[in-house]
């Protein structure tokens, strides 16, 4: 899937997937940017922070048919290191606060993660003990 299938995708929305879009766009989650039916390696996916690899997946009913496929395409994004969460259109629908709080949650998470080795002091490299 490519460039031409997200943008077919972003001209037919489901009603969760505008009403979400709604809230997300303008940085309007703590100032974080999202895309919305962005490419990303053999898939589209719905809505996408790049700068805290974060996705946001709104299901439809067509998901719980083909649980094996949400797996495998979950597996693969997580593998290339973004995290993946996931709600159904009538969630959205009906409870969008506690939806975008789940969001900013997640993003306040991926802040939270430790760096692997800290950071140089004062711009040089620390003297070992």
């Amino acid at each position: 899937m490519g460039t031409q299938t997200a943008r077919s995708l972003r001209k037919n929305p489901t009603e969760a997937e505008r009403v979400l879009w709604r809230r997300l766009r303008r940085k309007g989650i703590e100032g974080h940017r999202f895309r919305r039916q962005h490419p990303l390696g053999p898939f589209v996916v719905d809505f996408v922070c790049l700068e805290e690899k974060l996705i946001v997946e709104v299901d439809g009913g067509q998901h719980s048919v083909d649980v094996s496929a949400d797996a495998k395409r979950s597996f693969w994004l997580e593998k290339s290191g973004y995290k993946v969460i996931r709600f159904w259109n009538h969630e959205v629908i009906q409870n969008l606060e506690t939806v975008l709080e789940m969001v900013r949650l997640s993003l306040e998470r991926s802040n939270d993660t430790p760096l692997l080795s800290p950071p140089p002091q004062g711009g040089r490299t620390p003297t070992p003990l």
